[in-house]
């Protein structure tokens, strides 16, 4: 099954900002496009405004002014929905309401062809239950395109239960055609990057509930440490948390409450207050005068630099600070060691990477968070209790200061900030995949493209090691037993499959 054939007119329902973008997307490819909205007047101003786009993208030498006059020529404002009769393809983008989807799918069931592919470009509904309304669902399908649609390449294509694969075939190489990266998955709630994006942003929330630290420091070790673009608080701030709180409601509600995708209560109150960020002047940060006023990242004083390290074990995900530490000048002896992997400072006391167990379990042990890339991370966390002694800490700061590092130190909190959040996401990952919700390959396209990741869940499983994620995550059940952090089957699957390829036992 093939593209639809330029020639065949495209039509978009809805001409908000989501609309606009979609119709402009299918006009640059070289369709005819119909606009059609409910409100007198809406198609009309957003043709012109889609117009006004193309005459910047010429003024940008982005577009020939020959492709934006044919561009404008092929576009057409709708009157009604009976002049989208001869579409092939018709997309929605209106409300996100099951019932005002389906009623509007019944009606133009009635007016377009037998061949004619209907689309939705919902992100939070699910296109089965839209679909349901259909006599054919067969044709019915999810082009899930994110905003704003003509810069951003993803396109999540969703088949419902009664999609028919020519249907979601055909939408699928529709979307290439148009230059955009399409990636195909089950109707599932949150789609693919809705669902395993959630424990980026609960994962900061429960840090700042449990007072592990403020907003600005958990989104700079994010960002500095774990190579995300943004930090949670500031990317929700960016998108609306009444937006972010809404579509974590709806996945937590159709995944039948489950304990994983929990809302915050801290983002509860904040959108209860009205600070719903940029667009309100206030989020978790002040925007007053539309300008960021946030506070800086707790970074620690300057430490004592060690006179000398012992490795015990290869430091697993960290085995490049080894490296890094003899470049210092700070000398390295290694030494085998049967059980676990950690760093013996002068004082007697340890550093160890994060694993899920927290440090006042152990006789003066920091904990240091994952990073994306130990050289070209410009930030750590360490993570210490009362008890450890202040000789340690000191040392533990010191040795990263050395190695050309803002350090912050944040509360005792297991799993930290970085690695829980990886951890949890590599999980979702490997559950989507065993219940058949995308591939592998999709999944790190997925959320590269849809929200920016560094690394794609994958690709950070292979990095990590086949049971780091699994071993980490069941440390975290084991201190929050309320199913949250509990490893998924597929995970366990994942992690016992190497150690039995390894020579290992149950």
């Amino acid at each position: 099954m093939t593209a639809l054939d330029l020639s065949s007119p495209v039509a978009v329902v809805g001409t908000g900002t989501m609309g606009q973008g979609i119709a402009q997307v299918a006009l640059v490819a070289g369709h005819p496009v119909r606009l059609y909205d409910a409100a007198p007047g809406r198609a009309r101003a957003a043709a012109d405004a889609i117009v006004a786009r193309l005459d910047r993208l010429v003024e940008k030498e982005r577009l020939s002014g020959a492709d934006r006059d044919a561009a404008r020529d092929r576009l057409l404002p709708a009157e009604s929905l009976s002049d989208l009769a001869d579409c092939a393809l018709v997309v929605e983008a209106v409300l996100e309401r099951l019932d005002v989807k389906q009623e509007l799918f019944r009606e133009l069931e009635g007016i377009v062809g037998e061949d004619c592919l209907l689309a939705t470009n919902t992100s939070s509904l699910s296109v089965t239950a839209i679909g349901g309304a259909l006599a054919n669902p067969g044709r019915f399908v999810g082009l899930h395109f994110f905003n704003p649609a003509p810069l951003l390449p993803l396109v999540e294509v969703v088949s419902g239960f009664a999609t028919d694969v020519t249907s979601a075939t055909r939408a699928y190489e529709t979307a290439r055609a148009w230059g955009k990266t399409p990636v195909a998955c089950a109707d599932t709630p949150g789609f693919i990057v809705n669902r395993i994006a959630r424990p980026f942003y609960a994962e900061a929330f429960a840090v700042y509930e449990a007072q592990g630290a403020d907003p600005a420091t958990i989104d700079a070790v994010l960002r500095e440490c774990g190579g995300f673009k943004m930090g949670a608080f500031e990317l929700t701030d960016l998108i609306g948390q009444d937006v972010n709180e809404s579509v974590t409601h709806s996945v937590w509600e159709s995944f039948f409450q489950d304990v994983r995708f929990t809302p915050s209560l801290a983002q509860r109150r904040l959108v209860e207050s009205g600070r719903l960020g940029r667009k309100t002047g206030h989020g978790w940060y002040d925007y007053a005068d539309g300008t960021a006023e946030r506070p800086e990242p707790h970074t620690a004083e300057p430490g004592r630099t060690p006179a000398h390290v012992v490795a015990e074990g290869d430091l697993g995900p960290a085995s490049e600070l080894l490296a890094l530490i003899r470049e210092a000048g700070i000398p390295v002896r290694e030494e085998e060691e049967d059980h676990g992997t950690r760093l013996v400072l002068p004082s007697g006391g340890q550093l160890a990477l994060a694993d899920g167990q927290t440090s006042v379990e152990f006789r003066d042990v920091v904990y240091f968070d994952l990073a994306l890339d130990y050289r070209r991370a410009t930030r750590i966390a360490l993570s210490a209790s009362q008890d450890t002694s202040p000789t340690t800490l000191a040392e533990a700061v010191g040795l990263f200061q050395a190695l050309g590092k803002d350090v912050s130190v944040i509360g005792d909190v297991p799993g930290m900030i970085v690695a829980r959040t990886v951890a949890r996401i590599v999980d979702l990952a490997h559950d989507a995949v065993a219940k058949g919700v995308a591939t592998e390959e999709d999944i790190d396209t997925a959320m590269r493209l849809g929200v920016n990741y560094p690394l794609g869940p994958f690709e950070w499983s292979r990095r990590l090691g086949r049971n780091w994620a699994y071993a980490l995550l069941d440390d975290l059940h084991l201190r929050d037993p309320s199913g949250r952090y509990a490893p998924s089957l597929a995970l366990y699957r994942h992690a016992y499959a190497s150690d039995k390829r390894q020579g290992g036992s149950s």
